[in-house]
């Protein structure tokens, strides 16, 4: 079974190669190929920037009359993606690079125009020391001062170092929490000591405020009329009640109300006077010997009038002389019981 690609070419026992005949190409025929910009350049006619790594359909061709060492370099033909201008560079080998050679610039190649000038300064030197044996003389001198102070700023770093590793970093930081803790701490009693100011500031205004208030309660109280506290239900009986504050008088120390005998002796006198009057009946009178004879019980007195008065229930009150009118009315009460 052949091969589908056809990669092994069948050659006959009597195949000579030499009988080929060669082609007759150009040697400064051009080919097609497909590569990336080698580095970032900018367009010189319609300022594109074109950057590193940028894929491009090619033409390359080889120089003619240029060779490294016995090596060919090759030229690469670009048109701009934008104004369609063509751009060509080649390879460098000596530098192993690539070198920029018309229609663009390149851009940055700081590192590589530092190194030409380096070695652009170390050539001029060594032609000055060949011809010029003091520049050599000089040149050494300056490079033993600058070794010098090399060595100097070496030994100072080194010195840094050590003062920095001896430095006790776990105190520090343990300083730095203690300060900030203080700090903390200074803050939150300050705020405390506000907030305490505060609220006495609240309370002293709301003491005016009540104070003011039970000041204008007072006032309001004081043009009101006084009643007096000692009142009895029963002074509504007497006659004559006092009408100013004068005759409602203060109570004793200590909270203890003594009693009003003389508020009630003057409300039963009076009832006795006149209300009562009306209610109490003349008895007739019974022998001496029917009265019961009580140890210890003085009887009142009771005076008559000269003329006769009438038994019946509109009788005139009667007066008591030597007792008051309760003592009188107990009088009465007791005849009652005994008959």
């Amino acid at each position: 079974m052949s091969e589908r690609k056809v990669l092994n070419k069948y050659y006959p026992p009597d195949f000579d190669p030499s009988k080929i005949p060669k082609l007759k190409l150009p040697k400064d025929r051009q080919y097609v190929v497909r590569l990336m910009a080698p580095f970032n350049m900018r367009c010189k006619t319609c300022g594109e920037y074109i950057y590193k790594g940028k894929k491009f359909n090619a033409r390359k061709e080889t120089v003619q009359n240029e060779l490294y060492m016995g090596l060919p370099i090759f030229r690469f033909y670009i048109k701009c993606t934008r104004c369609l201008a063509e751009i060509t560079f080649k390879t460098d080998p000596e530098n192993t690079d690539y070198a920029m050679e018309h229609g663009a610039t390149r851009n940055f190649q700081a590192e590589k125009l530092l190194e030409e000038e380096e070695k652009k300064i170390q050539r001029e030197r060594e032609e000055e020391e060949l011809n010029n044996p003091m520049k050599v003389l000089e040149n050494r001198t300056r490079d033993s001062k600058l070794e010098m102070e090399v060595l100097e700023n070496l030994q100072e770093l080194k010195e840094l170092n050590q003062r920095q590793a001896q430095v006790d970093f776990e105190g520090m930081l343990s300083r730095h929490r203690e300060l900030e803790e203080s700090e903390r701490q200074r803050q939150q009693e300050e705020d405390e000591r506000e907030t305490r100011d505060m609220l006495e500031r609240a309370l002293m205004k709301r003491l005016r405020d009540s104070d003011s208030d039970s000041d204008q309660e007072r006032e309001n109280g004081s043009a009101k009329p006084q009643k007096c506290s000692t009142d009895k239900p029963t002074d509504i009986l007497t006659t004559n009640r006092p009408t100013d504050a004068k005759a409602c008088p203060a109570p004793p120390p200590g909270g203890v109300k003594r009693p009003r005998v003389e508020t009630w002796e003057k409300s039963v006198g009076g009832l006795g006077g006149r209300a009562l009057g009306a209610l109490v009946v003349r008895k007739k009178p019974t022998p001496p010997t029917a009265q019961p004879i009580q140890s210890g019980v003085s009887v009142p007195k009771v005076a008559t009038s000269s003329s006769a008065a009438p038994s019946t229930a509109t009788s005139h009150p009667v007066t008591a002389l030597n007792g008051s009118s309760l003592s009188l009315l107990g009088a009465y009460t007791d005849s009652d019981d005994s008959e």
